[in-house]
């Protein structure tokens, strides 16, 4: 799934990164614990979270991943930006619930490791 088409099925504000949102990503995982995330995260592209600190870019940072959707109307500060936008990493944002995010894109074909489970 691109995440352009991510961002329009999240309704979500793309806060930077707008050049690779033709980029294909594969799967998702939704965590506010960073820990969990460098715990039981492989190869998941899209991390989906309400915690918005700098904390949560270099965990996407670290774990190769490609974009970061805050859910809940959360709005990370210019410096977060600034921090993904150095990265290479896509920053969107959506009034959505995690729950209602995890499953929008679920039902669209972006599973955790790829593949239905």
């Amino acid at each position: 799934m691109k995440i352009g088409k991510i961002a329009d099925l999240l309704h979500a504000d793309v806060l930077c990164g707008e050049e690779h949102l033709e980029n294909e990503v594969h799967s998702a995982c939704g965590a506010d614990m960073m820990s969990d995330v460098l715990a039981f995260v492989k190869d998941q592209a899209v991390l989906i979270t309400g915690l918005v600190n700098p904390q949560v870019v270099r965990t996407a940072e670290m774990m190769d991943m490609r974009c970061i959707v805050f859910v809940r109307g959360k709005m990370p500060a210019d410096d977060i930006v600034e921090l993904a936008r150095e990265s290479g990493i896509v920053i969107l944002a959506t009034m959505e619930r995690m729950y209602q995010a995890c499953g929008i894109l679920y039902e669209n074909g972006l599973y955790h490791g790829g593949v239905a489970q």
